[in-house]
């Protein structure tokens, strides 16, 4: 595939801890088609900062590419894994376009929970978004996909999770995830805060706390226009962990 844009214009490294991206990022082969997947904004921020050219990056919840799709276009190598087919297929079409690039990326269906085909320490950077619970459900219930979960269930989960990043990345490297909070019946679930305690529980060190704007969120829209006696959740974490 042939694609004459392939990257963003004006784009600067991020240099506080408050990101938003309004514009969230149409380069390359980079869609919002897929509910719930990352600005490309934002791997491209982790994988400039956190690695070099040649380094090994992970996406262990690849979902539609976008990643793997950064990775490519910055002459980094990278894995991405997911345990839906569908996303699967989506990752291996984002990755079919022409351009000069040093880097091999590696897709396979997968469990995050055991990652048995990647070695000890052999990973540079970790960069994923894993689902928040069952916000969006991403298949028809496919065994072991998390976001059939409920929000305990699903941080209990996420512990095999935490220790497969923590042993598979390289000393002094990176993992980075982003995630968000839910509500349930008006109260309110720091489904962040808990998930950055499991990974700091797996053996991270908390680096940074990024707090990611949210825009053109499908819930958010839905719940505007009606009467609420609470706030709208309009943002997200991005967890930056050391290992």
């Amino acid at each position: 595939m042939v694609t004459e844009n392939l990257q963003p214009n004006n784009f600067s490294l991020e240099k506080n801890s408050l990101w938003s991206f309004p514009d969230r990022g149409s380069w390359a082969t980079h869609t919002n088609k897929y509910r719930g997947n990352w600005s490309p904004y934002i791997p491209r921020n982790l994988i400039l900062r956190y690695s070099n050219e040649g380094d090994m990056v992970l996406d262990q919840f690849a979902g539609s590419g976008t990643t793997l799709i950064e990775a490519k276009l910055l002459n980094r190598n990278a894995f991405g894994v997911d345990i839906n087919p569908s996303a699967i297929r989506l990752c291996k079409s984002a990755i079919n376009f022409d351009c000069v690039s040093k880097s091999h990326i590696a897709i396979r269906k997968g469990n995050a929970q055991k990652l048995f085909f990647l070695g000890s320490e052999t990973i540079d950077l970790i960069a994923t978004h894993p689902p928040y619970a069952d916000i969006i459900k991403y298949s028809e219930g496919l065994s072991g996909d998390l976001s059939h979960l409920s929000v305990k269930k699903f941080i209990e989960e996420m512990e095999p999770v935490a220790v497969e990043s923590f042993r598979v990345l390289k000393k002094g490297k990176i993992c980075a995830f982003l995630i968000g909070d839910v509500r349930r019946k008006g109260v309110l679930y720091p489904l962040g805060f808990e998930l950055m305690n499991v990974f700091i529980n797996a053996g991270f060190s908390l680096k940074e706390i990024v707090i990611k704007e949210q825009h053109n969120c499908i819930g958010t829209q839905k719940w505007q226009s009606k009467a609420n006696d609470f706030l709208l959740i309009a943002h997200e974490y991005l967890f930056i962990l050391k290992k």
